[in-house]
């Protein structure tokens, strides 16, 4: 019904934006990324949007790009993948990293979201593995860590988790940073550095 929404950000913080519409206030469950990418409050933004309709509720999800609002609908398509759930793997990573967990069968990755089990987990590879291919190419990044160990890259980014950082900034500080041949420990010394600046 509503493909996207153009206002002014009212709020937007624990997963939650609210776009103001000509004095309407549409509010959205946003992921992590979303509350990251979207403008500060009081500025104007373009967010995409899906809504879902279930006979207790209506729910606005929001989305910063296309890309990010594709990966949602291709997550709930998955048996057992509701609106919420993906919204919380959304957050756990950025697409990219979706799309990699996913190609890669990494189902260490993707069962380490919050409340998503390892048969789930293998659901989502299973369904969606040959499904990104619209998603892949516009997700590339000149300087893609597909090439660094993905067990260094993990482990990495479960230090950076356990020194308190959200699963969502320590992904991204860590594909800032890792190059090829790098070890976990060195991946942490330069996003610690690079955080410091």
């Amino acid at each position: 019904m509503f493909s996207f929404l153009t206002g002014i950000i009212e709020e937007k913080d624990n997963n939650i934006a609210v776009v103001n519409c000509n004095g309407v206030g549409f509010e959205l469950n946003v992921s992590d990324t979303t509350i990251y990418e979207l403008p500060n409050v009081g500025e104007m933004a373009t967010v995409y949007t899906y809504m879902a309709v279930r006979e207790d509720a209506i729910t606005l999800f929001g989305f910063a790009t296309r890309d990010e609002k594709s990966a949602f609908l291709k997550l709930i398509g998955v048996s057992g993948v509701g609106g919420k759930m993906a919204i919380a793997i959304l957050s756990a990573m950025p697409v990219a990293d979706l799309i990699d967990a996913i190609v890669t069968e990494n189902i260490k990755l993707l069962s380490s979201v919050k409340g998503l089990g390892k048969k789930t987990a293998e659901r989502i590879i299973l369904e969606l593995k040959n499904s990104f291919d619209d998603l892949q190419l516009s997700m590339l990044k000149p300087n893609s860590t597909r090439a660094v160990s993905t067990s260094a890259v993990e482990e990495a980014i479960d230090t950076l988790v356990a020194m308190g950082l959200t699963r969502f900034d320590a992904t991204k500080v860590v594909k800032n940073v890792a190059l090829v041949d790098d070890k976990a420990e060195d991946i942490v010394k330069k996003a610690l550095k690079n955080m410091n600046r």
